[in-house]
């Protein structure tokens, strides 16, 4: 197929782009502004050829091809999305504290990027769109969190994914391109060298020999996923048949509260050799939930999709990525 990858260039974006061009048989397009990943970062992946506005939209020769350029913009999108046949939408604005900062920011990237993209797919007759969601949606609830709970977001990146989810859903009942949404969990793994989420940032810090910041008590809980799950996830969401306009929640199933994670990645540093530092108790972050962990019943069922890797073995796997690029 023709694969468009919005922010391929970042974590999740070059883990599917090498998953794909290891099955072959694909054409994969990156549309990205640079924000956050870097051509270095989709070099490391493979080589890749550019496309800009005056090349031939229709041309997908190269199985990977970047194009520079913002999901606001109609035109790059439009473009982009020429001779697609499934999009994953991955760019946006992520995490709740620069939601919080910039609400305003955090909605345009978030609502009006997914929609200029819904927008083009219906123009273009594109098939199928995956939207990278999250549990933010949400928001406090007794979890575990499944699919028919009603939405209460509790921050502004919240509000904007369920801005998007809900546009999804349009998008499948007035138009039928068939969107399906992903809720993620808390994303690790190898190529998370610019995320500032927990496993990659304490990892990072105690290489740095820096103390490791725990917000409030660390009795909040989160639902850890390895990326090489999240990517065969991403996968049958762009193939499965029949499962336009579904939502799906996309994580281990398991419970883990930030304390617990800290040890386990201590105790994997220190199987690698690596020098575990102090950690402290900080301020408890505007817009974070008590508990988070989902029921992935319906994944399971519906997508064919479960967990293959623990979390020990990838935290292990984790720190062994840091220790490589420090090299």
């Amino acid at each position: 197929m023709n694969w468009l990858i919005t922010g391929g260039c970042g974590f999740l974006g070059t883990a599917l782009a090498t998953r794909l061009l290891a099955d072959g048989g694909h054409k994969i397009r990156v549309l990205d502004n640079l924000s956050t990943g870097s051509r270095a970062d989709l070099a490391k992946v493979a080589g890749f050829a550019e496309a800009d506005l005056e090349a031939d939209a229709g041309n997908w020769d190269s199985d990977l091809t970047l194009f520079e350029g913002d999901i606001l913009d109609p035109e790059a999108v439009d473009w982009a999305l020429t001779g697609a046949d499934v999009v994953i939408h991955l760019a946006a604005n992520t995490g709740v504290p620069q939601s919080v900062e910039d609400p305003v920011f955090d909605c345009r990237t978030n609502v009006m990027g997914t929609l200029t993209l819904l927008e083009g797919c219906r123009k273009a007759g594109t098939g199928r769109f995956v939207f990278a969601s999250s549990g933010a949606p949400l928001g406090v609830q007794t979890p575990p969190l499944h699919e028919e709970m009603a939405p209460r977001p509790a921050s502004p990146y919240g509000a904007s994914k369920l801005a998007g989810e809900g546009y999804c859903s349009a998008y499948f009942q007035c138009f039928g391109i068939e969107t399906v949404t992903l809720r993620f969990g808390n994303i690790f793994g190898e190529g998370s060298i610019h995320k500032g989420s927990v496993v990659a940032k304490f990892i990072k810090s105690a290489m740095a020999g820096e103390p490791l910041e725990i917000y409030g008590d660390g009795s909040q809980t989160r639902d850890f996923i390895y990326i090489s799950d999240l990517v065969q996830a991403m996968y049958q969401a762009a193939t499965v048949p029949g499962i336009g306009g579904e939502t799906f929640q996309i994580a281990s199933a398991s419970e883990t509260s930030v304390l617990e994670l800290t040890q386990k990645l201590l105790d994997a540093m220190r199987a690698e050799n690596i020098s575990v530092p102090e950690t402290y108790h900080g301020e408890k972050r505007l817009g974070d939930v008590a508990r988070n962990y989902s029921d992935t019943t319906k994944a399971n069922t519906m997508l064919g999709w479960s967990v293959k890797v623990p979390l020990e073995d990838g935290l292990r796997r984790t720190v062994r990525y840091f220790q490589q690029i420090e090299q």
